[in-house]
């Protein structure tokens, strides 16, 4: 099962859109505090609609805490300053994808300390980043590909109607 973990996300719909992606593809998501938001916030329940009691979430006080207890968790760090694309990693089954809060990304005292397991979505020009729940289902749906979608739906049905009537 993969991993996504937001390091103080700021704005309840993003994490909620998150959470609904989480849930859609049976990755758990980990919010390391402080958040922005509480837990409870209407917004959060609103862009998680009615997929958020179906999350597999856990809470973090702080970064030391996220580690305290997942020792030895593999975890690759979306951000911006990155020299590897998010393609060019094999992303283990039971690893952590994390992505920094919307204002500032993840601390750089954090990334200098994790730089071989730095990813980034490549952009053009001067952009500074992407919408954090776009970035989450991007790298999330890589990691999935590379494990050919193996728990997942892959087929879809169509109904088929006489329309000649």
């Amino acid at each position: 099962m993969l991993n996504i973990v937001l390091h103080e996300p700021e704005m309840p719909a993003n994490t909620g859109n998150i959470g609904r992606t989480c849930v859609a593809t049976g990755a758990r998501l980990h919010l390391i505090g402080p958040l922005g938001f509480k837990i409870n916030d209407k917004m959060l329940k609103r862009a998680g609609l009615d997929y958020w009691d179906k999350l597999d979430v856990t809470e973090y006080d702080d970064y030391n805490d996220f580690l305290a207890k997942n020792p030895g968790a593999k975890v690759y760090m979306a951000t911006t300053k990155a020299h590897k694309t998010y393609t060019e990693v094999n992303y283990e089954e039971d690893c952590y994808i994390m992505f920094g809060k919307e204002s500032a990304g993840i601390p750089e005292e954090i990334l200098v300390d994790n730089e071989d397991t730095c990813i980034r979505i490549p952009m053009i020009g001067d952009i500074r980043s992407l919408n954090l729940s776009n970035s989450v289902a991007i790298v999330l749906y890589e990691a999935l590909r590379q494990h050919d979608f193996s728990h997942m739906n892959c087929e879809g049905h169509l109904h088929r109607l006489n329309w000649k009537e």
